[in-house]
C-alpha cells in the first residue's frame, strides 16, 4: 500500500444532482444499441448504469440499469435483460471493460436469436450523458467519530455524491470517506478496509445510506 499524508482537514459534506444531456444516439432495436455501446462516450456508459439511483421513483426498478430495463420493457426479451441486470460496474477495472462486457452479452444473444425484436418509436433507447452539479451544505465533520451520527442525516444525493461518484474522480477509485480516513495516519485502515468491501451497486441509496451508518456505529459506537 502506497504511503499516506496526514491530514487534519475537516470532511466538507456535499450534495449533487444530475443534469442530463442528450447525446444524439438512439436505437430500436438490439443491432442498433450494439452499434452505439461501441462508439458513445464512456461517461454515457456510467450515466446508464448509475444515474437511475438518483431518479425518484414510486417503487424500487426492478432492474438496475437501463439498458436491461429497456430490453425488458420495451423490447420484452426476459432472459437478455436478467443477464443485463446483473451485470455490476464495480467489478470491473474501468468503463471500457464495461462496455466490453455489454458489447458481449447482446452479441452472444443475437447470436442465438431467430428474429431480433424492435420497440416502438416511442419506446427508442436514448443514449444520455449527465453533469453533475454540486452543491455545498455548509455541513462540516471534524472528527471520523462525528461519521457516526452525520451520515444518517446525509440526503441520498449525497451519498451517491461522496460514495459513489467519488469512484469516478479519484485516482484510485475511492470513495470520498476513506480518502479522508487515509489522512489520519492510518489509525481507522480497519474501518477503510471494511468500507472497501461495502458494494454500492445493488443497494437503492437509502439502504446504502443505512449500511454506512450501521458500519460507522459498529466500528466508534453509537454516539453519546
Amino acid at each position: 500500500m502506497k504511503a499516506r499524508v496526514s491530514s487534519r482537514q475537516p470532511f466538507i459534506v456535499k450534495d449533487c444532482a444530475l443534469v442530463p444531456l442528450a447525446t444524439g444516439l438512439k436505437a430500436q432495436n438490439l443491432r442498433e444499441i450494439c452499434q452505439c455501446i461501441r462508439t458513445v462516450a464512456a461517461a454515457s456508459i456510467e450515466h446508464h448504469f448509475w444515474s437511475i439511483k438518483l431518479q425518484p421513483r414510486f417503487e424500487d426498478p426492478e432492474f438496475n440499469n437501463d439498458f436491461a430495463a429497456w430490453v425488458r420493457h420495451a423490447l420484452h426479451d426476459k432472459a437478455l435483460a436478467e443477464r443485463l441486470g446483473m451485470i455490476d460496474p464495480t467489478a470491473y477495472g474501468d468503463v471500457e471493460q464495461l462496455r466490453q462486457e455489454l458489447l458481449d452479452l447482446v452479441e452472444e444473444h443475437l447470436e442465438n436469436v431467430e428474429r431480433i425484436p424492435w420497440s416502438d418509436s416511442d419506446q427508442q433507447f436514448y443514449f444520455v450523458t449527465s453533469q453533475i452539479v454540486i452543491f455545498n451544505t455548509h455541513k462540516v465533520i471534524h472528527q471520523p467519530r462525528a461519521l457516526v451520527s452525520a451520515v444518517p442525516s446525509m440526503t441520498s444525493s449525497s451519498i451517491f455524491y461522496h460514495f459513489i461518484d467519488a469512484r469516478r474522480r479519484t485516482e484510485d477509485r475511492s470513495d470520498d470517506f476513506r480518502a479522508w480516513l487515509y489522512g489520519f495516519n492510518d489509525r481507522h485502515s480497519a474501518l477503510c478496509e471494511r468500507l472497501s468491501s461495502v458494494d454500492p451497486f445493488f443497494s437503492t441509496l437509502p439502504e446504502l445510506r443505512q449500511q454506512l451508518t450501521d458500519l460507522f456505529r459498529d466500528y466508534f459506537g453509537r454516539p453519546a
